[in-house]
């Protein structure tokens, strides 16, 4: 098996064709140069070990360093062995609010920024489990699926913001319904849905889908971001603050932490509620959670065992460009007693 470590190194290959064509317009130019001076004959007295061809050959040996010095960047790999990897753990989705309420700053940064941290750490902190990711404002829409790729998680986590559901509000229950069915119903393992947000829902009804949860055997962990007292919510140009949120009524909008549905929504499930102002809490906690949780084999692949191969490439590239180096532009004595020119008739016939 073979792979490409670093392709965007392969850009570089461009390079070689421009050095050609400036190695072209060089000879031309000193070509055009020289004819003013004298003429083919003359120059060829003036430098009768001068070789036609070695100039060339310097250029394709420095061109094939080059070329090599390419590939060693981008680092070729080759699958020398295979494993049998089997995994166990939980699987685990982060449903977490965008919607505009969170960019208040009653919590810092924000409540956003702040559910990120929670997140980020989480996993950093994770070994074998599976994470998934949805995002939720007026909608529910899923933002990662199910996997153990946990750098492709986290950049996702990282690139979510408040503009990424058009519609605004907050839909506990879709987003509830869309995390149930974001899991893997074969799967065995126990699930964990970590619900971060401020609490606040628009549409009630929270009690339904929370057994609907139960029943399956999804534990709902609720991490409430913001505080009860409350904050504005700052609408922000290139980082400056232009206005506050206002409702329909011109009214300045204050957005409060309703910690009573987090603690309701996780006591159905036999879940647990955290207030999230502190990152290391949360994160302890969720982890205790976690180990106290039944962990089963939900995964077994082969995986090749890959090896650099970029040594070899650097290698081959300085030996070219040695060769290039040590390569004189005159005439090899050897080589030119072979007379594949015929250049010695030509000589005397002069």
């Amino acid at each position: 098996m073979f792979i490409l470590e670093e392709k965007i190194y392969f850009w570089l290959f461009w390079i070689i064709p421009a050095v050609i064509v400036l190695f072209l317009l060089t000879r031309w130019w000193r070509k055009s140069a020289q004819n003013k001076f004298a003429d083919a004959e003359s120059l060829k007295k003036l430098s009768p070990d001068k070789s036609r061809f070695k100039p060339a050959l310097k250029m394709l040996f420095f061109a094939l360093a080059l070329a090599c010095f390419i590939m060693a960047l981008i680092n070729p790999k080759i699958g020398s062995k295979v494993e049998t990897v089997k995994r166990e753990g939980v699987d685990i989705v982060f449903a977490v609010d965008v919607s505009k309420s969170m960019l208040a700053e009653d919590i810092a940064p924000n409540r956003l920024e702040k559910s990120k941290q929670i997140m980020n750490q989480i996993i950093d902190n994770l070994q074998g489990d599976r994470v998934g990711v949805i995002g939720y404002a007026a909608t529910a829409f899923p933002q990662v699926p199910i996997t153990t790729d946990y750098a492709s998680a986290k950049l996702f986590i990282n690139e979510m913001h408040t503009n990424m559901v058009s519609s605004q509000g907050t839909a506990m229950k879709e987003a509830i319904q869309l995390s149930i069915d974001h899991f893997d119903e074969d799967s065995k393992t126990s699930k964990v849905l970590v619900f971060i947000t401020d609490g606040e829902d628009h549409e009630g009804e929270l009690e339904e889908v929370s057994r609907e949860a139960a029943q399956k055997n999804i534990k709902i962990f609720t991490v409430g971001v913001g505080t009860e007292k409350g904050a504005r919510i700052p609408i922000k140009e290139n980082g400056v603050v232009k206005h506050f949120k206002k409702d329909w009524n011109g009214e300045t909008v204050i957005t409060k932490l309703e910690a009573q549905n987090l603690k309701d929504l996780a006591k159905i499930t036999q879940g647990e509620y955290i207030y999230g102002r502190s990152t290391t809490d949360v994160v302890e906690k969720i982890n205790k959670f976690l180990n106290h949780l039944e962990k089963s084999e939900f995964e077994s692949q082969e995986y090749a065992s890959f090896k650099s191969q970029f040594q070899w490439f650097l290698g081959i590239g300085i030996l070219f460009l040695i060769l290039d180096i040590l390569l004189l532009e005159r005439k090899t004595a050897w080589l030119q007693r072979l007379n594949l020119f015929n250049e010695n008739e030509n000589k005397n016939a002069a």
